[in-house]
């Protein structure tokens, strides 16, 4: 059972710009759609954890949607999924170990855990067991952070350490506990 990480980041650690926006990660051709690992991990995983934010970013890009997995969003607030994606999203509430619990009893044992405030909130909880960090070279100067404060510092390993499209730094850490 893992809880993995998988994202983007600028040098400066933002994984969105100061409108909250993710042009920049189009900044880097990829005309032959080289894989970076994003295919390997959905075989990997058994399904996603992400925020309502997140979700409302993905529901507005300008493609097919992206999962093959079911995708549970953790939100307070929403009362429904969005028309269309009963059969991919579901909704979760609770204190982030007992969802993970529940989650685990159903099968679900590698999590996909994404979004920027979500990712900040399993690491308090001291619940990420794998990061894939890919930084891109550029400074963003502000924006939405990939790192929020914590109870106590967290050690990770690196396991993997790989330049890919050429200009990419993709860096796997595993918790060291």
């Amino acid at each position: 059972m893992a809880n993995i990480v998988f994202i983007a980041t600028s040098l400066d650690g933002y994984i969105a710009d100061k409108q909250g926006k993710l042009d920049w990660l189009h900044l880097v051709p990829n005309p032959d759609n080289v894989d970076t690992g994003f295919f390997a991990l959905m075989n990997r995983i058994d399904c996603l954890i992400m925020g309502r934010n997140t979700l409302d970013v993905v529901l507005s890009f300008d493609c097919d949607w992206p999962y093959t997995k079911p995708v549970f969003v953790l939100s307070s607030t929403m009362t429904k999924v969005p028309q269309g994606y009963e059969d991919k999203v579901f909704l979760v509430k609770g204190e982030l170990k007992d969802i993970i619990t529940e989650l685990n009893s159903k099968g679900y044992n590698d999590l996909y855990i994404d979004g920027g405030v979500t990712i900040q909130n399993f690491l308090k909880e001291d619940l990420i067991d794998e990061m894939v960090i890919t930084r891109f070279p550029i400074l963003l100067g502000g924006g939405a952070p990939l790192f929020g404060e914590l109870k106590q510092p967290l050690n990770f390993k690196v396991t993997k350490n790989e330049v890919v499209l050429e200009t990419l730094v993709q860096t796997t850490y595993v918790r060291d506990k």
